[in-house]
């Protein structure tokens, strides 16, 4: 379900500053080449972001159609999955999926930036989820899944931080130790959903809570889980975390 109000084109939309914590530096918006001051060039996709060509219309892999002004797509006034999807951040409207992102703990994402992604950044098809624009800022690339052909208006599916450059990151004045742990462990934690991964979690720090499933998480280092700060629960992998709602939260023991 999509809703019209505050897409990602609205600097007043609810959300808007929850990338970045209270007191952080707020970063240089991107340049109209896509890069960011000072950022470097904008980086591909990891590998946890397989992509291949967009499906011809019949189901098969080749060239996107060309969606240039006077194409079919253009003339018509429909679109395909296989047309790259619009550059105007104004026309997008946020699925509830989304909008719930914006208020989560550790989510650090923003109508900012994904309407930076949209506008500047790096486009992708992923056989996964079809349509992805990308950015890198302050060594955080930002992933914003859009979609504009089942819907009556283009609409921002999902979105989620990846670490692009540790090192940028950990030196940024817009991010902490904190901030970085939590984004590496929420990706480690996807890209093996089903399967537990202690030695992943033992390196990181996260004292301030994030949030996965209903569960509010933390760790200390050295620790081969994350644990729950409501119903003290300790979970290796994020298939048990999303399959196991959190009792206190919910009103029981």
């Amino acid at each position: 379900m999509a809703s019209r109000q505050g897409g990602p084109g609205h600097d007043g939309a609810p959300g808007t500053g929850s990338t970045d914590r209270p007191n952080a530096t707020r970063a240089e918006p991107p340049s109209p080449n896509g890069r960011q001051a000072g950022a470097g060039p904008t980086e591909p996709f990891g590998p946890a972001s397989p992509a291949s060509d967009p499906p011809r219309p019949g189901g098969t892999s080749g060239p996107r159609s060309d969606s240039r002004p006077g194409s079919t797509a253009s003339r018509t006034g429909s679109r395909t999955a296989v047309d790259p999807p619009l550059r105007h951040p104004g026309l997008y409207a946020l699925t509830d999926h989304f909008r719930e992102r914006l208020g989560q703990p550790g989510r650090y994402v923003s109508t900012r930036t994904a309407s930076d992604a949209i506008r500047y950044g790096q486009l992708r098809w992923n056989r996964t989820d079809g349509w992805r624009f990308a950015v890198v800022e302050d060594g955080v690339r930002f992933v914003v899944v859009v979609s504009d052909t089942e819907t009556r208006s283009p609409v921002v599916v999902t979105g989620w931080t990846e670490i692009a450059d540790r090192e940028v990151a950990l030196d940024s004045p817009r991010w902490d130790a904190t901030d970085v742990d939590t984004i590496a462990l929420r990706t480690a934690l996807s890209e093996s959903s089903s399967t537990p991964i202690p030695d992943r979690i033992r390196p990181h720090a996260i004292s301030r809570p994030f949030v996965v499933g209903n569960h509010r998480l933390e760790t200390e280092p050295g620790e081969p889980f994350v644990r729950c700060t409501e119903c003290r629960h300790r979970f290796r992998a994020k298939s048990q975390l999303t399959s196991q709602r959190c009792r206190s939260r919910d009103g029981g023991c």
